[in-house]
């Protein structure tokens, strides 16, 4: 509710011209969405937002952390798109735009821009549900054995100390 109502008064009074979708995890942790909105004051208090061009570096990314990190290379197709004379002529899957209209009947969310998500995409190679759950229930059981092991030894080890004191 009050998301939508703030999302909308910034897009009356200021022109959202482009949105830089940045993937997850970046700065908190993995599953929180980080999204960069570049702005522009309005001359009225209305209806200055008129289309919003997404860039999506979210889908399809392999995963960034301590071994993998986000460096500017990866911003480049990104700052090209941005300055570019004719947004319409760059020919890049991450770059789309929307309208003010489109961006209202979504509820005025911002989580727009979605390309297709490769992922997500291809049911035919899931694993059986049934077939994945019995086998983490094999693997977990496997662990639970072990670690009995080791709480065995260890008290073995215990009680042998005390022996010897």
């Amino acid at each position: 509710g009050i998301g939508a109502q703030i999302r909308r008064d910034l897009m009356n009074k200021c022109n959202l011209h482009t949105i830089l979708r940045l993937p997850t995890g970046i700065f908190y942790a993995q599953g929180v969405k980080t999204n960069v909105l570049f702005f522009t004051r309005g001359t009225t208090d209305q209806d200055n937002t008129k289309d919003v061009w997404v860039y999506d570096l979210r889908t399809n990314m392999t995963s960034f952390g301590k071994r993998n990190q986000l460096t500017m290379a990866h911003f480049e197709n990104f700052m090209k798109a941005y300055v570019a004379e004719d947004r319409s002529k760059i020919e890049d899957e991450r770059w789309n735009v929307f309208s003010r209209e489109d961006i209202a009947k979504k509820d005025d969310s911002l989580d727009i821009g979605l390309i297709a998500d490769e992922s997500l995409s291809s049911y035919d190679n899931l694993p059986d549900p049934i077939a994945s759950a019995g086998e983490a229930i094999v693997k977990l059981q496997q662990a639970m054995d072990l670690l009995s092991e080791v709480v065995e030894e260890l008290r073995a080890v215990e009680e042998d100390e005390v022996v010897k004191q």
